[in-house]
């Protein structure tokens, strides 16, 4: 009799992951090593009988997954990089906030001798029977040596700025200063490109095609369609961000960015109680409490930790003048240097943060535990944060992804209006894409809400839970889809995903994404912060203005040229030129 054994999911990034991605591409076999995998407690192991593969089951779908054993896990616990394999198993209802669920997922996982599931194989269970894939490598000419100083890299919401690059002519030879996935992507900008524009032939295969050509087919889809979504935007500057919202408004159609899968449910907390922030800089001269919760950001902000804790501040010496305390359901790369470490049950952040505003205004809390935290661990917590001179909160997805989702979060605002009649208390979320910020705050701008804005009457609305992403697609209201710099094949639901499969579908990206190999017309373009300038928000609000390094690969055109391109031809097909 086959073992079998229902544990919680939890989703997240791994610094692996990023730095497959960077360096070889999501096609690579290092990546399918880096996401196709699921770790284990020990414990978990053993008692279901696994070798070194195992089956795993949900009401949304089934994958076999190779197996990593992890102390960091808790019993009863399963944890799958973010990506295609998970994306094949996780819950697609957002529960009206564009919030899938990410985390806290029942899975079953079994033992089995069946091979991991291709990253091929899981694209056609999600519908997509077309599939091609043309990588190619711009060519770099060597020469003059040069050092840039005080490059920003675009990865994350940190935006470090202050990397020197070095460089062999085009070539980048030395990122110093950069994390592991930022020296993956400066030193492989130039690798698994898109050169080309490419539309899908009648045999299924890419065709290479002129920039008009591809542009005008563009046009034509969005053109013609009746409700178009325009999604991405996360990882391009907020020039041409301003220009989709344009082009959304040309179409009638709902522009959306990857906040809506990461950080929207902050908006909406936000949005309802107000907020309590602060810029990065601020923490670094004065935060004496430093508080990660539902964020490793060892894995998915990697030179976090070290510059803005770390590093000596004017007001505090470092490391040795602050407290570290991680929250979270695993015991994390983060957590292990921390002070004091919370490990809470899986989806039940909500009560915890009830509990702490409880004890920061001494009521008392009946129950010996709340969430699985003993309760002389949360009166401790309690008193670190109101004896503190100036805290922080970096709260991260294990936070938003979780069943009360925005509600949560307002419930951490809340505790920081709560600790702010005793002391300074700030709450700043740990964005992930590198102007995933700059995506909200231009929609803001243009719209007065931070993403999933619809245009379909003719005005900009916001309806969470119908003019999200998540929710046009697995309801199939959209009839088209343009994709820019982001890759929602490898990251949305199952159920949504089967929808893009069934309508035309444009990608705009300078490399290749799961995403770009199923589209019907692909458009390169030139890389923000390498090869061309751009505006970019830190996670913490503060706009930066990123450098051009090389010049572009010739022939391709910036995304802001394309966008430009594209609004034209719109407006002559809809004769409005």
């Amino acid at each position: 009799m086959t073992n079998s054994k229902s544990l919680i999911l939890i989703t997240g990034r791994s610094l692996m992951q990023g730095v497959s991605m960077e360096a070889e591409g999501k096609f690579s076999e290092r990546y399918l090593k880096a996401a196709a995998l699921i770790e284990l407690n020990p414990k978990d192991i053993e008692e279901i009988g696994i070798k070194d593969r195992c089956k795993v089951t949900s009401d949304f779908g089934s994958v076999v997954l190779a197996v990593r054993r992890s102390e960091e896990v808790p019993p009863g616990v399963a944890f799958i990089p973010m990506g295609l394999w998970a994306s094949a198993v996780v819950d697609y209802e957002t529960e009206s906030t564009g919030m899938p669920n990410l985390k806290g997922i029942t899975i079953k996982v079994e033992p089995t001798d069946e091979e991991i599931t291709k990253l091929q194989d899981v694209l056609k269970i999600f519908g997509f029977e077309k599939f091609d894939y043309k990588p190619q490598d711009r060519s770099v000419k060597t020469g003059e040596r040069r050092v840039v100083e005080n490059v920003i890299c675009t990865f994350c919401g940190d935006l470090c700025d202050y990397l020197t690059i070095e460089l062999d002519g085009e070539l980048i030879t030395r990122n110093r200063g950069g994390c592991p996935i930022s020296v993956a992507k400066f030193l492989n900008y130039h690798k698994h490109r898109i050169l080309k524009p490419l539309v899908r032939g009648e045999n299924g295969k890419f065709v290479e095609t002129s920039y008009d050509e591809a542009i005008s087919k563009a046009a034509e889809i969005l053109a013609k369609a009746k409700y178009p979504l325009l999604y991405g935007w996360s990882s391009t500057s907020c020039e041409v961000i301003d220009l989709g919202v344009f082009l959304a408004e040309l179409v009638g159609g709902v522009v959306d960015n990857t906040a809506v899968i990461c950080h929207g449910p902050t908006a909406l907390g936000a949005q309802e109680v107000g907020t309590a922030r602060a810029t990065l800089g601020i923490i670094k001269h004065f935060a004496d409490l430093v508080i990660f919760w539902g964020s490793n950001a060892a894995h998915a902000h990697p030179n976090h930790f070290a510059r803005w804790v770390l590093s000596e501040g004017k007001h505090r010496k470092g490391r040795k003048e602050r407290r570290v305390v991680v929250v979270d359901v695993r015991k994390t790369g983060t957590a292990r240097q921390a002070d004091l470490f919370i490990q809470v049950q899986p989806g039940r952040d909500y009560e915890l943060v009830t509990a702490l505003r409880m004890a920061i205004k001494d009521l008392e809390i009946e129950a010996p535990e709340v969430a699985g935290v003993p309760r002389e661990q949360i009166l401790e917590l309690a008193d670190m944060m109101r004896s503190a001179k100036y805290g922080v909160m970096f709260i991260g997805m294990g936070v938003t992804m979780t069943g009360a989702k925005f509600r949560t979060i307002e419930e951490v605002i809340k505790m920081a209006h709560d600790l702010n009649d005793w002391t300074r208390f700030v709450v700043i979320p740990m964005r992930g894409h590198y102007n995933v910020t700059g995506a909200n705050e231009v929609k803001l701008w243009n719209t007065a809400y931070p993403y999933a804005v619809q245009y379909s009457d003719g005005f900009p609305r916001m309806i969470t839970g119908l003019t999200s992403t998540t929710d046009v697609l697995i309801h199939g209201e959209v009839d088209a889809a343009l994709i820019i710099a982001s890759d929602p094949v490898a990251h949305l639901p199952r159920k949504a995903v089967e929808h893009l499969a069934k309508i035309p579908l444009i990608v705009i990206d300078p490399k290749w994404s799961l995403t770009a190999a199923v589209a019907d017309v692909v458009i390169p373009t030139t890389m923000v912060g390498i090869e061309t300038d751009g505006t970019a928000y830190r996670m913490d609000g503060v706009p930066l203005h990123t450098k051009k390094l090389v010049d572009p690969p010739d022939g391709v055109l910036s995304d802001r040229e394309v966008l430009e391109r594209l609004i034209n031809k719109v407006m002559e097909l809809k004769g409005w030129s």
